[in-house]
């Protein structure tokens, strides 16, 4: 059987995960300049979790998008930091 978590597919998910991210923070600016339905702020921690930090982190600030939030400019890189000590204690030391 082939193996499905190889550096490649993890890559190409990090990736994908990311632009989601990034993508998701545009759509949200967008709707709320015109007062339309808004993404939840959960959907959006969420994406941060499942690895999505770097995108959502690089569209709240490209899009100046929930940046006076303390939950969001606090939150998304606090998901991330850990995200990538666990990725390097799980990954490299252990």
């Amino acid at each position: 059987m082939k193996e499905i978590f190889t550096l490649q597919n993890i890559i190409i998910y990090l990736i994908i995960i990311n632009i989601i991210g990034f993508a998701i923070m545009y759509i949200d600016k967008q709707k709320a300049k015109k007062g339309k339905w808004r993404i939840p702020e959960k959907t959006i921690f969420i994406v941060t979790a499942l690895g999505g930090g770097i995108g959502t982190i690089s569209g709240m600030y490209t899009f100046r998008h929930k940046t006076q939030k303390l939950n969001f400019t606090i939150g998304l890189p606090f998901i991330t930091i850990l995200e990538i000590i666990g990725i390097v204690y799980y990954g490299f030391i252990r």
